[in-house]
C-alpha cells in the first residue's frame, strides 16, 4: 500500500501510527461516544465490499448528500478506495439542482442521511435518468438502510478489495465537487487524490497540535472542500474529530468538548461577537464602563508586537485581567486555532477576538484549488488583519496585471467535469485564474479586494468594489447584512438588512414610543430610517466619493440560504437577490 499518497490512506496511516486511538466522537443518547480506528476501518471496508456487491466500478461516480456526520467519512473512504468516484452534495441545495448534478454526474447510486432527503431524491428518479439505488444512513420504514450494504456485502472477498484499493493511483480523479453556483448552473469540479493530499499537508503547518489529547470541532458541511481539507488534516495529525450537534447548539458543544482547534465562517464569529457585547450591553454602572473600554482596546490591537507600544501593551494587559480572558474562558479555554475561510470577517470583530487572545486566522482558497490557497500562519511569517496571509507550502501565487490573482501548484483541480470549455477559461499556462482580485500587502501578505465579476462600474467610469464597502457598512450593530447595488447608475447604493433587536434596544432611550409597532412598521419608521442614513454616512468616511453609497433601501428579511440569496457557504447570489428586490433597486435611482 502507497505511504499516505491517497485520500483514504489516512484510515490505514493511523491503524499503523495509533491503532487505540479514538478517531471521532459524536453525541449519542446525551454522551460523546467515540469510535477507534481499528473500528472505523472495519466500517470502511464492510461498505466498500456492499458497494462492489451492487455493481460499483472505479470510476463510477457514487452520491454522498448527508450533513456533518461520522458516517460521511466512513462512505467517503469506502467509496475512494475501489477507485470510484464521491460526488460530494449539499444537503440544502434545490430540486433542479439535485437533477442538474445526479444527471451531469450520471451519478447510479447515492446515499443521503434523512428521511427528508431520501423522499426528495426518490421523488426526482423519472427526471434522473441514471439513478438506480438510493439508501439512507436515517433508519425509517419504506426505506432502504446504509446498513443493507454491509449485508450485500458479506460474499466480496478481501482479496478483491485490496486488489482495487492498491490499484488507485494518486493521480485518479477522487471526487467531484460542484460549486454552489453564485452565477449559472453548478460545475463538476475534478480533484485528484494528490490535489487533496497536498493540501492538507500544506495545512497541517498552520498548528503546532500534535497526536495525543488534541481535539477538534467540526459543524460545517464536509462536502465543502474547506471543511472537507481541514478534518483529513485533522486525521493526519492525530486529532480527535468531535462532531457538533448543530448550529443551534455550538456554544453548548464548545463548553462540552473544550476544542483546541475549529473552522468557522464569518457569519458565526460575528453572531458569537453580537452576544458577547449584548452581554456587555446588559451590565451597569462602573461594570459597564470598564467592558466597553477593554472592547475598544481590544478593538485597537495589532497583531505585530513591534508596532504595539509600552501603554498599549499595559492597557492590554489591564483589559484582559479585567474583561478579555473571559471571552476566552467562554469558548472553552483551549484554543490554539480557529481558522475562517469563506468569506472576510468584520477588521474590528478580528482585532476584538485577537486582542481577546483567541487565535483567530483567515485564509483564502477555492473549491478549484483544493481548496487552501494562503493562510495568516502564526507559525510562519505571522498575520496581518484585513489579509488573509501568505501561499501555503508548494503553491505559488502571482497579480496578473488587471490585479487578479492567479495560482499555481498540486492543488490546482484536473478540471471541470464533461467541461472543457469552462475549463480552459480558467486554467492557462498552468495557472489557475480564480477570478478574484488582490494586491500584496508588506510583500508576502495576501488581501483581497473583491470578486472581479462583482466589481462595477457606475455611469462616471468609476469602479466601485462592494465587498469591503458591504463589510465596513455590517461593521455596525445596527446593520445585519447589506448588498452594494449600482452598475451603471450615477452612483452605489446599498440594499440594508437592519438588525433588529440592536434597534430595538437602541429606540427603548432614543424613540421608546416607536417600540411597541409591529417589526414591519418599525423598521419603516422614519427614526429608523434616519438612525440606518446616519449609519451608513460613517461607513462612508472610509471610502471616496464615486463609492458613497446614496439613498439605501431597507429590507425586512435576512438573505437566507433557504430562499435561495445565499449559496450552503453563505456566499451571496447577487443576481438573485437583485431579481428578489428589483422594485426596490429600481426605486432607488428613480
Amino acid at each position: 500500500m502507497n505511504n499516505s499518497s491517497r485520500i483514504f490512506d489516512l484510515a490505514y496511516r493511523q491503524a499503523q501510527l495509533w491503532p487505540d486511538h479514538d478517531m471521532f466522537s459524536s453525541k449519542i443518547d446525551g454522551e460523546w461516544k467515540f469510535t477507534k480506528t481499528t473500528d472505523y476501518i472495519q466500517q470502511i471496508r464492510q461498505v466498500s465490499k456492499g458497494l462492489l456487491a451492487l455493481g460499483v466500478k472505479p470510476g463510477d461516480r457514487v452520491g454522498l448528500v448527508c450533513e456533518s456526520r461520522y458516517e460521511w467519512h466512513v462512505i467517503d473512504f469506502a467509496i475512494q478506495q475501489i477507485g470510484a468516484v464521491v460526488v460530494a452534495i449539499y444537503p440544502n441545495i434545490t430540486d433542479a439542482e439535485y437533477q442538474f448534478i445526479f444527471n451531469d454526474a450520471e451519478i447510479e447510486l447515492c446515499i443521503v442521511s434523512n428521511k427528508n432527503l431520501y423522499n426528495r431524491i426518490n421523488g426526482m428518479v423519472d427526471s434522473i435518468y441514471s439513478l438506480r439505488h438510493v439508501f439512507a444512513i436515517n433508519e425509517f420504514p419504506d426505506s432502504r438502510s446504509w446498513s443493507e450494504l454491509f449485508e450485500v456485502g458479506q460474499d466480496t472477498s478481501d482479496q478483491r478489495l485490496d486488489e482495487l484499493s492498491d490499484a488507485v493511483k494518486e493521480t485518479d480523479l477522487a471526487t467531484l465537487i460542484y460549486t454552489s453556483g453564485t452565477t449559472g448552473k453548478p460545475k463538476g469540479v475534478m480533484l485528484s487524490h494528490k490535489n487533496m493530499v497536498s493540501n492538507y499537508l500544506a495545512a497541517r503547518e498552520v498548528t503546532k497540535l500534535v497526536q495525543g489529547d488534541a481535539r477538534g470541532l467540526t459543524f460545517l458541511p464536509p462536502c465543502h472542500a474547506y471543511e472537507r481539507m481541514v478534518i483529513y488534516t485533522y486525521l493526519h495529525i492525530g486529532i480527535t474529530v468531535y462532531f457538533a450537534e448543530g448550529l443551534e447548539k455550538i456554544g453548548d458543544n464548545i463548553s462540552e468538548i473544550k476544542p483546541h482547534i475549529m473552522t468557522a465562517v464569518p457569519r458565526l464569529m460575528e453572531k458569537v461577537y453580537e452576544k458577547i457585547i449584548k452581554t456587555g450591553s446588559n451590565l451597569t454602572g462602573s461594570k459597564r464602563k470598564i467592558f466597553d473600554w477593554a472592547v475598544e482596546v481590544a478593538a485597537e490591537y495589532e497583531p505585530d508586537p513591534s508596532k504595539r507600544s509600552v501603554v498599549y501593551n499595559m492597557k492590554l494587559a489591564v483589559a484582559r485581567k479585567l474583561v478579555l480572558n473571559k471571552f476566552y474562558d467562554a469558548l472553552g479555554g483551549n484554543f490554539e486555532s480557529i481558522i475562517s475561510g469563506s468569506a472576510s470577517l468584520q477588521g474590528r470583530i478580528a482585532r476584538v477576538f485577537l486582542g481577546a487572545g483567541l487565535p483567530f486566522f483567515e485564509g483564502y482558497g477555492m473549491t478549484e484549488t483544493s481548496p487552501l490557497i494562503s493562510v495568516n500562519n502564526p507559525n510562519k511569517l505571522g498575520l496581518r488583519i484585513g489579509t488573509v496571509g501568505s501561499p501555503v507550502l508548494d503553491v505559488e501565487v502571482k497579480i496578473a496585471e488587471d490585479g487578479e490573482i492567479l495560482v499555481k501548484g498540486p492543488n490546482v483541480m484536473m478540471g471541470y467535469y464533461k467541461n472543457q470549455e469552462a475549463t480552459d477559461e480558467v486554467l492557462k499556462d498552468g495557472w489557475m485564474h480564480t477570478g478574484d482580485i488582490g494586491v500584496w500587502e508588506e510583500k508576502n501578505f495576501l488581501k483581497i479586494i473583491d470578486r472581479k465579476k462583482e466589481m462595477f462600474k457606475i455611469s462616471g467610469g468609476k469602479y466601485v468594489v462592494p465587498a469591503p464597502i458591504e463589510n465596513k457598512l455590517t461593521e455596525s450593530k445596527f446593520i445585519e447584512q447589506a448588498m452594494v447595488v449600482g452598475d451603471g447608475e450615477k452612483f452605489p447604493s446599498a440594499l440594508i438588512v437592519p438588525n433588529y433587536a440592536s434597534l430595538k434596544e437602541w429606540a427603548q432611550d432614543a424613540s421608546p414610543e416607536i417600540v411597541a409597532l409591529s417589526k414591519q412598521e418599525f423598521l419603516k419608521h422614519s427614526e429608523i430610517q434616519k438612525k440606518i442614513n446616519q449609519e451608513v454616512r460613517s461607513a462612508n468616511k472610509f471610502f471616496g466619493n464615486w463609492e458613497q453609497i446614496k439613498k439605501p433601501a431597507i429590507i425586512l428579511n435576512e438573505f437566507t440560504i433557504e430562499n435561495g440569496e445565499l449559496t450552503p457557504t453563505l456566499k451571496k447570489k447577487r443576481k438573485v437577490i437583485a431579481e428578489n428586490y428589483k422594485t426596490e433597486i429600481e426605486n432607488i435611482f428613480k
